[in-house]
């Protein structure tokens, strides 16, 4: 049976409700497919709602916008708008309906009750495993993080003895170019080496406020028919920012248009992704066919 996914990152913008905006363009686009049941989950690549993600902020302007996703939403905490240590703690307490004012619960959380901020947790949909990392912990608790590294060791061979094919999503990319902004995320390699050793197929993060695609890549930046395909999607709402490098693996970018992307995820490992814009003209649609038998 096919998975029908659409994904995107960095979202709202600050006091931001206004339906005509990006923001609300995108999220009105895909509340229609989430209530016409075109799709089987969002997954959001975190940062939720800017500049920070109290449960006033989030109840006031995120949910007028984005509330309909709800029903079919996956999500992971990006640092440092949904979740900061000391700073803004809320988006685990949102997402499971405790937040005054919203009793709504992410499609996850009515699955597994509350999920911190900084826990990961995997997820199968058909013939697909996906793992959802928290990226803040290399930023709050290196430790952690590395305990999450034996974490999506297991879990992601537990599930390729399954007979699954293999996605991870976290919010902070290690295939990207830079921005003024942000560099890629190096600390994050030993996932990356965890998921090249278990072949993960295909990678979804944000943050760099724009859009991405890689080459099948391996855990050394070469391009490999084994290797992931990764997709960076923060084409949410936030403004867009240029890019300031070009490595070789990233074979389409833009960073003039906002939207979201759309994948089909087939029973043999193929999938066929769309990015469909909502403001701007930016587009890239393709297909990864099915890997070869024992890949």
């Amino acid at each position: 049976m096919d998975v029908r996914v659409a994904a995107v990152g960095d979202m709202n913008g600050e006091e931001n409700i206004d339906p005509e905006s990006p923001s609300g363009r995108n999220a009105a686009a895909i509340t229609e497919l989430v209530e016409n049941n075109e799709i089987d989950a969002f997954l959001g690549l975190g940062d939720f709602q800017y500049d920070t993600a109290y449960c006033e902020d989030l109840v006031d302007y995120w949910t007028p916008l984005w509330g309909g996703t709800m029903s079919k939403l996956y999500w992971v905490a990006g640092p440092n708008h949904d979740w900061e240590p000391g700073r803004n703690e809320d988006l685990d307490n949102f997402m499971n309906g405790q937040c005054p004012g919203s009793t709504a619960k992410a499609a996850i959380n009515q699955e597994l009750g509350f999920i911190g901020n900084g826990k990961a947790y995997s997820k199968d949909f058909g013939n697909w495993h996906f793992a959802f990392l928290p990226s803040g912990q290399w930023r709050y608790n290196p430790r952690e993080a590395r305990a999450l590294t034996r974490w999506l060791d297991k879990d992601l061979a537990a599930a390729k003895e399954a007979g699954k094919h293999l996605a991870v999503v976290h919010h902070e990319p290690y295939f990207t170019s830079e921005t003024e902004a942000h560099e890629r995320a190096e600390d994050h390699k030993p996932w990356i080496d965890v998921m090249w050793k278990h072949r993960v197929r295909l990678t979804l993060s944000g943050s760099q406020h724009n859009y991405e695609r890689s080459c099948a890549v391996n855990n050394r930046d070469r391009c490999d028919d084994d290797g992931i395909t990764a997709f960076q999607v923060s084409t949410g709402g936030i403004e867009l920012r240029p890019f300031t490098s070009s490595p070789r693996y990233i074979e389409k970018r833009f960073s003039d248009t906002h939207g979201f992307l759309r994948l089909t995820l087939r029973t043999d490992g193929s999938f066929d992704w769309n990015f469909v814009p909502t403001t701007g003209e930016g587009t890239d649609e393709g297909t990864r066919p099915a890997p070869e038998p024992d890949n």
